[in-house]
């Protein structure tokens, strides 16, 4: 399930050297047969994470800040598997002990959130893997025993929908390109106060293929409410489609109509798909939609639906 861009460009690095086997839908499953193959074969594994080499390597991101802001007021870190998180509160601590340090992790796969509130490593059952580049089930150890100290208020859990919003606002008005993960702690920034604060937010992946651009669009849409999914029971009846389209606004348009059930004698069941421009419309819409009588239910935020159908 990895981006094709990201196929790509472990392709390029390679220079022609490189055989790239697809395994797994999740990150862990990957893992776990990246460990199998260098045991089978001989070959050296490199982890991602869980390994002293690659946290004091992925700790020189800390030094490089360090050099040209000595003591910001707080560091913003995305966690995935908690490598880089790891090796910069080290460095942290040990060239700028008053500096906070807060993380972010995706809502679907919060592995460091749950193992604070546990006290111990914990792995998640599921993982939604949107956020491909921080999706995974379980801290590393090294990575916990680091961690571990911090309270579980300190890793901040950014919702999919509002990173795709972030992505859209950082690509629309900065001119600049973030895969999932790599919006992660600007996403956070939300959540903090920040005013009067120097405050440094690690910005960790550019990686994003833009064949996913739409579904990004459309989740931000989703998380800013001005684009709403409702199923619609529809008379069948000359007349009715029209006066349905009569009650809406001058703002609303319709992205999505489709029949989902016509095999009634007296109504059919529509899928509605309806974006607009500020979140206030919806209330108006669903006011006029009752006093004109129609029957409706809102799907919007039920994943269970919307992931089979939309």
């Amino acid at each position: 399930t990895t981006p094709q861009q990201k196929i790509d460009k472990t392709r390029q690095f390679g220079g022609g050297r490189v055989e790239i086997r697809l395994v797994g839908d999740y990150f862990d499953a990957t893992l776990r047969a990246a460990q199998a193959f260098t045991q089978e074969t001989g070959a050296l594994f490199l982890p991602p994470f869980d390994d002293a080499d690659v946290i004091e390597g992925q700790a020189t991101c800390a030094l490089e800040i360090l050099e040209e802001l000595p003591a910001p007021d707080l560091l913003v870190i995305p966690v995935g598997g908690g490598g880089l998180a790891s090796g910069m509160v080290q460095v942290a601590d040990a060239l700028s002990p008053a500096t906070a340090v807060r993380f972010v992790e995706p809502e679907g796969g919060p592995s460091l959130r749950r193992a604070l509130e546990a006290g111990a490593l914990v792995t998640l059952p599921a993982v939604d893997n949107f956020v491909d580049g921080a999706a995974v089930a379980r801290i590393g150890d090294r990575n916990f025993a680091v961690l571990g100290r911090f309270a579980p208020g300190d890793a901040l859990l950014a919702p999919e929908n509002r990173i795709c919003a972030t992505m859209l606002e950082m690509l629309n008005v900065e001119g600049v390109v973030l895969e999932p993960a790599g919006a992660l702690a600007v996403d956070a920034l939300r959540d903090l106060d920040v005013a009067g604060r120097t405050v440094v937010a690690v910005v960790s992946g550019g990686n994003f293929d833009f064949e996913r651009l739409p579904d990004v669009k459309e989740r931000a849409l989703r998380w800013e409410g001005r684009k709403k999914y409702y199923i619609l029971r529809l008379p069948q009846r000359p007349g009715a489609l029209r006066e349905f389209l009569a009650v809406l606004g001058p703002d609303d348009d319709i992205s999505r109509f489709e029949y989902l059930k016509k095999s009634a004698r007296n109504f059919g069941s529509v899928l509605l798909g309806i974006e607009t421009t500020v979140r206030a419309n919806f209330e108006a819409l669903e006011a006029r939609m009752a006093a004109a009588g129609f029957t409706w239910v809102d799907i919007t935020d039920d994943a269970v639906i919307t992931s089979l159908i939309i």
